[in-house]
């Protein structure tokens, strides 16, 4: 007997699992497949890896002396053996064996919940079973959604998963989807060589403030890429010389070596015994802010994307910390602090998530855009820059591009939501960050004066154009 059982050993569940070994209590993690989970294997660190040698060529291509000492284009096999050793190359003994230094003991196998905090973990063929004396937490994350069309899973196609380990660079690839996977794959590909054809139904990072979208549409198809938006694909096939054929719904057809499908995710629920305590396989799962599953007794969690208020790696870590710490305190009779921003409280999913897509030009926001704050019924402002025009920008590249936009709650004075789009903006993502969750008011952030000549300049005419 466990107090917790954790099921799921990706960066969630491993999380939940550290915070609740340090609050002095013993936990198990039940894991299916590799300890690290999707981010570590098949998203976050080798999609990332295949994006940065690509970031760093074209940066120096944009500054004179450094453009001239640059000479060929990206290697391809290297840039996939660097993702390979980021990947771990698929092997998982260094998270095993970090659970072991943490205390965490690790059951391989498929978990499943039979009643009330008991867990049945089968491999194999052999089952054993835990019980858990405070909770059971399910940290089992996402999988990629593939849509009905005619024809698709017969063609056998690429998800995140495939593209994020492919050891081929494939001629032509085509893409469903214009989210941020897509996006992001569109471009490691088209760096990497392959004539790549994006059919995005609902346009570009269409969730994002829309010249997000703009300026990376522009810059794909600069590079070579076709970006079709609202193009919708009617059937696939695939021909016995592996050619991919997809026929879009005008009737137009398009050829390709490999299709990538990236549309949306869907919940690894299906084979966890849902049923067995009344909830539906298959589903995402409702929690309260201290991440408790509604109706379901007070004993079940689910943090990570499990749970669909964030679907993002360090949003899930938050959640796994706010989690662990719940479970510790309840099981010690503590007080919990679950009010607006308590340490117990996953507050951040609400109006704070950050966000990077490294596409090129990288799109860093956090919080809400104008759209959805208006639609929120919050009474707003929005002001915008041209990150160009700050001088910081002029010298960290020739022909520098982007955007900047804020989105002020005009009853409260403070930032509810924070664009930038251009070269290496992600590192200057944090500083908005802070000022929505620490809601600083603007005539506050007059007096965090940024360094010159930076690009974080664009702080100062950002609040310039809004007034004082």
């Amino acid at each position: 007997m466990y107090d917790v059982v954790v099921i799921g050993a990706g960066p969630v569940g491993e999380n939940v699992a550290d915070r609740i070994v340090r609050g002095g209590l013993t936990v198990a993690v039940v894991e299916r497949e590799l300890v690290g989970g999707e981010c570590s294997y098949w998203a976050c660190m080798p999609t990332k890896a295949l994006l940065r040698s690509s970031a760093a060529l074209q940066a120096a291509r944009r500054l004179p002396g450094a453009r001239e000492a640059v000479t060929g284009d990206l290697d391809a096999a290297a840039v996939l053996r660097r993702r390979d050793a980021f990947a771990s190359n698929w092997t998982d003994d260094g998270q095993v064996a970090w659970l072991e230094s943490a205390g965490i003991t690790l059951y391989r196998g498929q978990g499943r919940i039979t009643s009330e905090r008991v867990v049945e973990v089968t491999l194999d063929g052999s089952t054993t079973t835990l019980t858990a004396r405070h909770a059971v937490v399910v940290a089992t994350g996402s999988s990629a959604l593939l849509p009905d069309i005619t024809g698709l899973r017969e063609a056998v196609p690429w998800t995140s998963r495939e593209a994020a380990a492919a050891q081929e660079v494939p001629a032509r690839l085509a893409v469903i989807g214009g989210g941020v996977v897509a996006s992001e794959m569109a471009t490691a590909f088209t760096s990497l060589g392959s004539t790549v054809t994006m059919l995005a139904r609902d346009g570009v990072l269409h969730l994002a403030e829309p010249f997000a979208g703009e300026l990376v549409t522009q810059s794909l198809r600069q590079a070579g890429a076709s970006v079709r938006t609202g193009a919708e694909v009617a059937s696939v096939s695939r021909d016995s010389d592996g050619v991919v054929h997809l026929t879009l719904t005008d009737g137009e057809r398009i050829d390709a070596d490999e299709l990538l499908v990236a549309i949306g995710r869907t919940p690894n629920t299906q084979d966890i015994g849902l049923d067995s305590i009344g909830l539906k396989p298959g589903s995402w799962l409702t929690v309260d802010d201290t991440l408790r599953v509604v109706d379901a007794g007070g004993w079940l969690y689910a943090a990570g994307d499990v749970n669909r208020r964030a679907l993002l790696t360090h949003q899930g870590k938050y959640q796994a910390r706010a989690v662990g710490d719940v479970i510790v305190a309840r099981a010690e009779g503590a007080p919990v602090e679950d009010g607006r921003w308590g340490r117990h409280a996953a507050t951040a999913d609400e109006r704070a998530v950050p966000q990077v897509v490294f596409t090129d030009p990288e799109v860093a926001s956090v919080g809400l855009t104008a759209a959805a704050a208006q639609a929120a019924g919050l009474r707003v402002r929005v002001v915008d820059y041209d990150l160009a025009a700050v001088a910081g920008s002029a010298l960290h590249a020739d022909g520098y591009q982007g955007h900047a936009r804020m989105v002020v709650d005009e009853d409260r004075h403070v930032l509810v939501g924070f664009t930038l789009v251009g070269p290496d903006v992600a590192e200057l993502l944090h500083a908005a960050t802070i000022a929505v969750v620490g809601e600083v008011p603007l005539d506050r952030l007059w007096h965090a004066v940024p360094a010159y000549p930076t690009v974080s300049e664009v702080w100062l005419r950002l609040l310039e154009a809004y007034g004082r």
